[in-house]
């Protein structure tokens, strides 16, 4: 079997994901206009920012092999208060990798690094302020007393606005006994993304998920430290 240029790959998942954001069939399955909820950063955002930093975060420049793991595409707005496309918008997104372990020096998660697993990216809204990047669906992990439900967290910088985030699953049975998503004080469905149909060029196994970030009027930031 002839062997496959990294590159693209890329291409093709990027398109694919490309495409999601700016499908008509979504729009259907996305939230009401509330203002998505701020939460706590964590501990693990990276103290050394990796070279790469690309909307997929699946492959790796010179690496055969993908990230192990679900692959996920997520695509959205960012939007003002008012439903207004945020244009220009800078996105920072990390997480944990398939295994619930964090590249990160305090992660002290014994479960194994992914030497193939970006980790974090760092995009742009375009004129629309549409957004989208190819990940691993994060796994659970545990905080000592509890487990954590999978999520991926977002630093969001949009003209005046900075919303500090993450970003939930859909029909995860963690949500419910979650401590951080739990602190949420108002708008709680606005945290969970929404699953929609993998669109042409994505792989039939990989999900799809839609999910709009509303930059405006906080309720309160659900606090922890994890």
């Amino acid at each position: 079997m002839p062997s496959v240029d990294p590159r693209s790959r890329r291409k093709v998942l990027i398109a694919g994901v490309t495409a999601l954001a700016f499908s008509s069939r979504w729009s259907a399955a996305l939230a009401a206009l509330l203002p998505t909820p701020e939460q706590t950063s964590g501990p693990f955002y990276p103290k050394v920012l990796p070279l790469e930093r690309d909307a997929d975060m699946t492959m790796l420049k010179g690496h055969a092999t993908r990230a192990a793991g679900q692959v996920i595409h997520v695509a959205g707005r960012v939007l003002d208060e008012d439903g207004k496309p945020v244009a220009g918008a800078t996105l920072e997104i990390w997480q944990a990798n398939a295994h619930g372990r964090y590249a990160h020096p305090d992660d002290r998660n014994p479960a194994p690094l992914d030497p193939n697993f970006q980790g974090y990216a760092k995009i742009t809204t375009d004129a629309d302020g549409r957004y989208a990047f190819t990940s691993i669906k994060p796994g659970a992990y545990s905080t000592g007393n509890t487990l954590r439900t999978p999520h991926i967290h977002f630093e969001v910088a949009g003209g005046r606005e900075q919303l500090t985030t993450q970003m939930y699953f859909p029909g995860e049975k963690l949500n419910a006994s979650d401590q951080i998503f739990n602190a949420i004080p108002v708008n709680k469905d606005a945290a969970i993304a929404h699953a929609v149909a993998p669109t042409e060029g994505m792989a039939s196994d990989a999900l799809a998920f839609a999910w709009d970030i509303v930059l405006g009027p906080q309720g309160g930031t659900g606090q922890s430290v994890m």
